[in-house]
């Protein structure tokens, strides 16, 4: 699986699990009529979108994914395809934690009402990733693919040769 589609999946999974955890949320105060954690909740929310988003305002690749890129082993050969597997690999964390607080939130809506507001900063925070890891492997002329490790390690990459890809200037320089 390239890198660049494994941070593409980790916004949307991260967004969609906030979705859902907010659906669980409003359905819990109404059932309950709870007025409180209604305001709680969009205050909440707006607090953590607003973090999301300053924390994922630049465009560049933040220290963490930089390291990972640094350290992929370059090969010649593509590594093993296996999307699924591999997501299922890297994202367990947030598929438990969802659906923890989603059965926690049938319950106590306010675990709910939390764990969104922490689904919109993780969605919002790495919502560029992937456009700045795209924009190293056009200027290298390398695609990342994931390497499949045990679930408890960090993440490893390969480096593949790629296609290098020239863009002309607005202004025309560096043309001939």
């Amino acid at each position: 699986m390239r890198f660049v589609d494994l941070l593409k999946t980790t916004v949307l999974l991260s967004a969609a699990s906030a979705t859902l955890l907010g659906v669980i949320t409003v359905a819990g105060a109404g059932a309950d009529r709870d007025t409180t954690l209604v305001i709680f909740a969009a205050a909440w929310w707006t607090v953590a979108a607003a973090i999301g988003a300053i924390v994922g305002h630049p465009t560049r690749v933040t220290p963490s994914i930089s390291r990972v890129l640094a350290d992929a082993k370059a090969t010649t050969s593509l590594p093993e395809l296996r999307p699924g597997l591999i997501l299922v690999n890297r994202l367990w964390p947030l598929l438990v934690s969802t659906i923890v607080a989603a059965i926690l939130g049938a319950f106590i809506p306010q675990v709910a009402a939390v764990a969104t507001g922490f689904g919109l900063i993780w969605s919002l925070g790495w919502r560029h990733q992937d456009g700045a890891v795209a924009a190293i492997e056009d200027r290298d002329g390398a695609t990342f693919y994931v390497e499949r490790t045990s679930p408890v390690r960090s993440i490893r990459l390969v480096r593949t040769p790629g296609f290098r890809r020239e863009v002309p200037s607005l202004n025309g320089a560096g043309s001939a």
